[in-house]
């Protein structure tokens, strides 16, 4: 118990110094997960849209498998990057595997499933209500799907906000594609792992007091968009 205590207030001046390698992990981390999140956004938003307006014939199998595809193991994911990045993989000449390039890609492949099944849950219901307002202008497709993201754009923001929880506090695709790399790609959450196996609690805990933060700090503002889109306030 005294050990835990000492360790905790360690973390505390950690994080109150700004300690320089706390500090570089943190941005890094940062950096990595919103390029990720932006990327996956450009993707699952239109691609959910277009489930919302579009009718064809593997429709609904296609977002069952989108549904499913949420529960997506991170560690298969990493290893499936991991096979295309490294040497003897179609992708390998680019020499990709063990930065943070690879950990993006890793990411956006985690989080794409869950930012756009989000999505179409909120698209298909503000479909619903004007369906038949852009029928009769005779809109075209393109124009249908960016109507909804532009009136949808509060619980579009809400979804990306969840795919940004979810990528920010993930570890086991990370590590098996970035390698834990120290200044190259080592993230929090790799860090908190190695700092935990050395022994050395006081870095874990700061770096997990850092993540809580940016956990706790994500989820209030899903509360928010919340409050604010029930109340009909943008």
């Amino acid at each position: 118990m005294v050990d835990l205590l000492d360790g905790m207030l360690r973390a505390f001046w950690l994080v109150v110094t700004l300690d320089s390698d706390l500090v570089e992990i943190t941005l890094r981390s940062l950096r990595v997960t919103l390029t990720a999140l932006a990327f996956a956004s450009a993707i699952a938003l239109p691609f959910a849209a277009l489930l919302a307006v579009r009718r064809f014939r593997m429709r609904r199998i296609t977002i069952a498998v989108l549904n499913a595809l949420m529960g997506l193991p991170p560690v298969v994911v990493g290893l499936i990057v991991y096979v295309f990045l490294s040497r003897s993989g179609p992708l390998g000449v680019m020499g990709l595997l063990f930065t943070p390039t690879a950990m993006i890609i890793a990411q956006v492949i985690i989080i794409v499933p869950l930012v756009a099944s989000i999505a179409h849950q909120s698209l298909r219901e503000l479909w619903s209500d004007y369906h038949d307002l852009l029928i009769s202008m005779n809109a075209s497709q393109g124009q249908r799907i960016k109507a909804l993201l532009w009136d949808g754009r509060r619980a579009l923001l809400t979804a990306a906000l969840a795919g940004f929880g979810r990528a920010i506090g993930e570890v086991g695709a990370i590590m098996v594609v970035g390698g834990n790399i120290d200044h190259a790609t080592r993230v929090l959450t790799t860090a908190i792992a190695l700092e935990t196996g050395k022994g050395d609690f006081a870095m874990a805990l700061g770096l997990g007091f850092v993540l809580i933060a940016m956990a706790i700090t994500v989820n209030l503002a899903i509360h928010w968009l919340g409050h604010t889109e029930s109340e009909g306030r943008w």
